[in-house]
């Protein structure tokens, strides 16, 4: 693969992570998975939680695919897209772990952002976390962030129509 090739499929790789992360946040955390990610949206201690297993998950698709990309383990079989896609999974692991837990969450460091798209992002991960249980619900992703306003309409709208219950202190 041509240099341009190998970070056009790093950098299409993290970006499509985000939307593998949406719909697995929205459909499997807040459906099925809810067991590991409950502890998430309740108040603890903890130094981990459960949904910290996502992030195992994460971890094993990337090494997958570098394993898929490796002729060291596939030999001659090896499909070497799978070694970039690998790397760029891993990328966004790194950015997931920096800006949510990091920054959202402040697991890591402590800086509460004033202004700009980190604050934003800030505001539209708090407002996913102002539904009590795993229904309803907004901002499911991890690093594009919608407008808050418009997620402060749409809890509002979900609280009225009965489909969220959402903490009173927000909409």
């Amino acid at each position: 693969m041509s240099l341009f090739a190998i970070l056009a499929t790093v950098l299409a790789s993290v970006i499509a992570m985000e939307f593998v992360a949406w719909a697995s946040h929205k459909y499997i955390m807040h459906g099925f998975g809810w067991g590991w990610h409950r502890d998430h949206h309740e108040p603890h201690n903890n130094a981990l939680e459960k949904n910290d297993l996502y992030g195992i998950v994460g971890a094993v698709m990337s090494i997958s695919m570098f394993a898929i990309g490796s002729p060291l383990i596939m030999g001659e079989s090896a499909w070497e897209p799978g070694t970039w896609v690998g790397l760029g999974i891993m990328f966004y692991g790194i950015i997931y772990t920096l800006i949510h837990d990091g920054l959202v969450h402040q697991r890591y460091f402590k800086y509460v952002p004033r202004g700009g798209y980190a604050k934003r992002l800030v505001q539209a991960h708090k407002l996913h976390h102002a539904t009590i249980g795993k229904q309803g619900g907004v901002s499911f992703g991890f690093v594009f962030a919608r407008d808050p306003a418009k997620l402060k309409a749409e809890l509002k709208l979900q609280r009225e129509a009965g489909t969220a219950v959402v903490r009173d202190a927000v909409g």
